[in-house]
């Protein structure tokens, strides 16, 4: 266990920051103050940590209180020491006795080393500013004299960006570079060196951190930090819901077609809401997975259908018979440039947004009928080049690398006694295809290469089948779940779903495999006569 001794000079509140949240196991085992009333040490006692104070002597050198400093901590055990707010220069005198110590500032330093760092940052006329956590080094002569050049110069250990906006005064700036940059940052640094991961050389001025890069062995492309700063495009009329407050940001460094990046063609129509830039973002994703003409129909990020066929038109009535109740209101995505055949299609029935990669002429004096129809033109669709995706919680944020799998006939293993047809086998890849896009639990119904039914976000896997089974008996036209294959984004841990789609017409099944069941599992499909293959990887989507 790493224990810290702190040194402050008045409120410590990074210190009582750090004995808050104990990062990396770490603990105070002392807090000094050179102030006999020092807010901090009421603060310390409350949270059981011991007090030192040793005051300032009128004539006092500093190479004298540095002394006074380290017989006041010599029955202390600590392996790290932290400064917040402590007024002094510290010389080799304490220095070379002492653990690592480490300061925090209030800057990027080199920028604005001064004692007004927050007043240097605005008169500056800055848009950032933040803070910068450093290994304290002598900044004396020999005779004990402050060497303004050397004063916060130590090896930087890491730093946190703080925004300045418009109309902040100096009181305000400083709140948001400890709240938003401190309190982050000294944690952080904190918590490195109790669990041993920092390397210090002063010599040098290097400070290195183990898995702080993308490269390092462990790290498989998540850093030990991630720092993204995005501008906000627009604020919204409100969030899911009327009473929140909503705002869109942009990356203006993402190459990928994206919904954010857009034009909206017909300017006079409403703008986006928050759940039309949710469900547009899935729509346009659902339909880069294919290479064929496709359509969808997303709903509260759900397909409520999709398909691919030889045109466009032909795909999107497809994807629309699927569920046509569901689709009322929702999102349209094509992979191909909106024809107006398919646009007499979209505009039959009432929709929010259209996303495609281009309009033709005729096309647009079509859509442009629905004065509320919003017209997204998302460019060439090209590659898929954003490798993450994240989940803001409260908190934090999940991050992780986007579900890009894809799956061929040839990597399924088929494990019943009768073997999928080629048409089976190229549903079966469809369908996982477009499952990947559905919330788990996930089970959809293929026939060819267009849905029949869909059964998403159910906490049953067999729920989850029968929903599917009831969308294809009641809300598909001119289609049914006789002779289909059914997909599942996650293995069977029962038979009682092959049971279900047995019984609703299901002639072949794929899914992950590896249930501890899946023995019997298979059996239920040999016994109906049931096709089955195994991807050997599941596809859940939970958000």
């Amino acid at each position: 266990m790493t224990r810290i001794a702190g040194m402050a000079g008045n409120r410590g509140r990074n210190l009582l920051n750090i004995a808050d949240r104990e990062p990396g196991g770490a603990e105070f085992a002392v807090i000094l103050t050179n102030d006999e009333d020092a807010p901090v040490l009421d603060a310390a006692a409350e949270r059981g940590i011991p007090t030192e104070v040793v005051p300032l002597a009128d004539g006092m050198s500093r190479r004298d209180h540095e002394a006074a400093v380290l017989e006041a901590l010599s029955d202390d055990e600590f392996d790290l020491v932290c400064l917040d707010g402590y007024m002094r220069i510290l010389s080799d005198t304490f220095l070379d006795e002492v653990p690592t110590t480490l300061n925090v500032h209030p800057s990027l330093l080199p920028s604005f080393p001064g004692m007004d760092a927050w007043g240097d940052a605005l008169e500056a006329g800055v848009s950032l500013t933040g803070c910068t956590v450093h290994v304290v080094t002598d900044a004396t002569d020999e005779e004990g004299e402050v060497v303004e050049a050397a004063v916060d110069a130590g090896p930087i250990v890491t730093q946190e960006p703080v925004p300045v906006y418009e109309g902040d005064d100096e009181d305000v700036l400083k709140e948001r570079v400890l709240y938003e940059g401190e309190f982050r940052a000294y944690p952080r640094a904190v918590k490195w060196f109790a669990e041993g991961a920092v390397d210090v050389d002063t010599e040098a001025g290097d400070v290195s951190v183990d898995g702080d890069a993308p490269s390092a062995p462990d790290a498989e492309g998540l850093p030990a930090r991630r720092l993204t700063a995005s501008d906000r495009a627009d604020t919204l009329r409100y969030g899911e819901n009327p009473h929140q407050d909503a705002a869109i940001y942009a990356d203006y460094t993402c190459d990928e077609a994206s919904v954010v990046h857009a034009d909206q063609l017909n300017e006079g129509a409403k703008a986006l809401s928050y759940n039309n830039y949710n469900d547009a973002d899935g729509a346009l994703n659902l339909i880069k997975e294919f290479d064929e003409p496709a359509a969808a129909v997303i709903k509260h990020t759900n397909p409520a259908g999709c398909a691919t066929a030889d045109s466009l038109a032909e795909a999107y009535e497809k994807a629309l018979s699927t569920d046509p109740m569901s689709a009322f209101g929702g999102i349209v995505a094509l992979n191909r440039e909106c024809d107006a055949d398919t646009a007499e299609q979209i505009v039959d029935s009432f929709k929010e947004v259209v996303v495609a990669p281009g309009y033709a002429d005729d096309a647009l004096e079509v859509l442009f009928e629905k004065d509320n129809l919003r017209i997204l033109d998302v460019g060439e669709l090209g590659e898929r080049t954003e490798r993450f995706t994240e989940k803001p919680l409260v908190g934090g944020r999940l991050v992780q690398e986007r579900d890009l799998q894809s799956i061929s006939a040839d990597d399924l293993e088929v494990v019943t006694e009768r073997a999928p047809s080629d048409e089976e086998l190229e549903t079966m890849v469809f369908a996982w295809q477009t499952l990947k896009h559905v919330k788990s639990n996930g089970i959809l119904f293929a026939d060819g290469t267009e849905t029949v039914g869909i059964g998403m976000g159910q906490v049953s896997r067999v729920d989850a089948v029968r929903l599917a089974a009831m969308k294809a008996e009641e809300h598909a036209e001119g289609k049914d779940a006789e002779g289909a294959v059914m997909a599942s984004d996650a293995f069977f841990p029962f038979p009682d779903g092959i049971e279900e789609a047995a019984e609703a017409g299901i002639e072949a099944v794929v899914q992950p495999g590896g249930s501890v069941n899946d023995e019997d599992v298979i059996e239920a499909a040999d016994e109906h006569g049931i096709a089955m293959a195994f991807t050997g990887q599941r596809s859940f989507r939970h958000d």
